[in-house]
Order: structure tokens, then C-alpha cells, then sequence
């Protein structure tokens, strides 16, 4: 196997699986880590079943996989929930590969403003009890939260997947650059914008956008 192809990475599929599966039948990859933005209209294993005897298969959520709780729970509840890479490092095929979901949202934190609120717990302190006691929306559950944002700088990683872009892209966000720095991290795949592009942040660590439906290798070659 070609060591570059030993991890791929799919950008939004919005539904559509099939370039995924034909990559991984075709690469034979050790791992494949989906970017978020899935719009299940059935749990995640039905879509990928082709290839979940084949590969490990990873993932972190977009802002779509909160939409409804359907699209929800076909992610967060189904056979894969344990293969949520957000917020923790985790070492696949070798590699040590940190994961970022989710969007930054203007009512929680849109860098480079300062955040509305500390973390989960500080906003629902300050919500009616009604709020407290149900929980947050999905809407909030889709954002990226300060606290967990910073927790996650103290952690060390070869790899960052996330589903918003640094600011190696012009509607991307510096603090994801930062964030890379702070880890130790040498290469960071997003998806979200629907662009193929490679970039360079902080002179030493490679950017490479995956675009919607498309399959990228290690070296951010598009392979589907």
C-alpha cells in the first residue's frame, strides 16, 4: 500500500457516500476520516456498510449534522458514535490526528471577537430554568465552545481535522492556525467551503481544503 494512501480524507459528502466507498475500494486505505456535513437521512453505518469491513472509519460533524434531530441522530447515535474524533487526539494509521467539529457561531464565539460565553456551563447558568433543564438547542451544540477550544491547545497532534478552515482561506479563521501551532500539528485537512485547494499557515504547516464529495490523500492529492 502506498503509504500516502494509508489515511483519506472526504470532504462534505451531503449524501452522497459513493466517491468515499469507490476511494477506499480502490486505495485500501488503513483509515478514512469524514469531515463533517453528512445530511443522513438514514444512521451512518447503512450509508457506509460497503466499506466498514474494509477500514476504520472516523469522523467529526459539520453544522449540517445538526440541522434536525434526525440528521442528528443518525450520526451521533449510530454504529460509528464511538468514532467521533472532536475535542481529543487519537492515533490512527500511525499518525496522532486531533479533531475540531463543528462552526463558530456568532451568539457563542466568532473569533476574532471575544467569546459571548466562557463554555457550556456559563451559558446555562444564565438561561431560564426551563432552558437549563432541556438542554441546549441543537443550533448551540453545533458550535465551538472557548473553553474546549483552549483545552484542546494542550494536547499534541501530527494531523488537525476540522470542519471550519484556518485562515490559510479567506472565509477561514486564524485561531485554527493558532490552535495548530500551540498542538505541534504539521498538517490540517477541513472541509465546509467545498473547495480543493492547498495552502500554507505559519510558513511550516500545510493547509489542504477538501471540497464537497471529493477524497483527498495524506499529501492532499484528490483521489475521488
Amino acid at each position: 500500500m502506498n503509504q500516502h494512501n494509508r489515511i483519506l480524507f472526504a470532504g462534505d459528502p451531503h449524501g452522497d457516500f459513493k466517491p468515499l466507498i469507490a476511494a477506499a475500494h480502490k486505495y485500501q486505505p488503513e483509515a478514512v476520516i469524514l469531515l463533517g456535513d453528512y445530511d443522513l437521512d438514514m444512521p451512518l453505518e447503512h450509508c457506509l456498510e460497503e466499506i466498514a469491513g474494509l477500514t476504520e472509519i472516523w469522523w467529526i460533524a459539520g453544522n449540517h449534522d445538526f440541522e434536525s434531530p434526525k440528521k442528528f441522530n443518525n450520526l451521533f447515535n449510530s454504529a460509528f458514535s464511538d468514532k467521533d474524533l472532536h475535542l481529543k487526539v487519537t492515533e490512527i494509521a500511525g499518525l496522532r490526528v486531533a479533531g475540531l467539529g463543528g462552526i463558530f457561531l456568532g451568539r457563542v464565539w466568532y473569533p476574532p471577537q471575544r467569546p459571548k460565553w466562557h463554555g457550556k456551563q456559563h451559558f446555562l447558568e444564565h438561561q431560564t430554568a426551563r432552558v437549563n433543564k432541556s438542554g441546549m438547542t441543537l443550533k448551540y451544540l453545533s458550535a465551538i465552545w472557548h473553553d474546549e477550544f483552549e483545552a484542546l491547545k494542550t494536547l499534541k497532534a501530527d494531523i488537525l481535522v476540522s470542519h471550519e478552515a484556518p485562515g490559510s482561506h479567506r472565509h477561514g479563521f486564524k485561531v485554527i492556525g493558532e490552535l495548530a501551532v500551540a498542538m505541534g500539528v504539521k498538517h490540517i485537512f477541513h472541509g465546509h467551503l467545498h473547495e480543493n485547494y492547498a495552502g500554507f499557515i505559519n510558513k511550516n504547516i500545510k493547509v489542504y481544503g477538501v471540497a464537497n464529495r471529493a477524497v483527498s490523500d495524506l499529501l492532499g492529492n484528490t483521489v475521488s
